[in-house]
């Protein structure tokens, strides 16, 4: 009786229908992660009304730093619905490197904000889990993109690791750090600001749509990075 072994594609095991079920569900998942971001930061820039106090700035700029420029900057990488389906491999790269730089700057502007709201307004720092898990989130942040540079520059900083590996600590760390924002946003939603502004169904379906994009990013970087199931027979 003969054995070998063999790596397993996702989705193996599925009729021809089922396959592309599964592609096309892949597909609206990426292209709802998308909407969702999008609109995610329309919404919360709409609301925090920026401009009328220092605090104001602060959601507008975390929601457009991670909701949008690194959710954007994930899924340009994603075969299943990347906006820009027709560039190179290349170019996604480097427009991925552009929007997680972007993210970092922009967080780190969101940052400056709610320091300067809570210091006028004589407020102490650092008293809930939203501000710990978002300093927590953007430290993440920082060592995510050391990671990325890492990756682009590995022969010129003479490092040790080969790339793969450098690519897998890159896109480990880059889960984590979604995973981390996620859970801050969600955090954020049940402050008594935005509780203050959005209630009963409407604050269910922000709730809900958060958790659509992180479950899409989640599954790209699995099945982009992590090495596949053998399947021995």
């Amino acid at each position: 009786m003969r054995s070998d072994v063999e790596y397993s594609p996702v989705g193996e095991g599925l009729g021809l229908r089922e396959f592309w079920l599964y592609v096309w569900l892949r597909r609206a998942g990426v292209i709802g992660a998308h909407v969702i971001g999008q609109g995610l930061t329309l919404v919360i820039s709409v609301i925090s009304r920026p401009g009328t106090s220092l605090f104001s700035w602060h959601p507008m700029c975390m929601s457009a730093a991670y909701c949008l420029c690194m959710t954007e900057g994930i899924l340009l990488l994603s075969a299943e619905g990347s906006l820009l389906c027709f560039k190179s491999r290349k170019a996604k790269v480097r427009l991925h490197w552009f929007c997680q730089a972007l993210t970092l700057i922009i967080a780190t502007t969101g940052l400056c904000f709610i320091v300067a709201s809570k210091t006028v307004s004589g407020l102490p720092h650092l008293t809930s889990w939203h501000s710990v898990l978002g300093i927590c989130t953007l430290v993440a942040t920082f060592l995510q993109v050391v990671f990325g540079v890492c990756v682009i520059f590995s022969k010129l900083l003479r490092l040790s690791a080969p790339p793969p590996r450098l690519k897998l600590y890159h896109a480990t760390c880059g889960l984590v750090v979604y995973l981390l924002a996620t859970v801050t946003i969600v955090l954020a939603i049940f402050s008594d600001w935005f509780q203050a502004i959005v209630s009963g169904v409407m604050w269910w379906i922000f709730l809900l749509l958060l958790i659509l994009p992180a479950l899409v990013v989640m599954n790209q970087i699995i099945n982009a990075h992590l090495p596949r199931r053998k399947v021995t027979r």
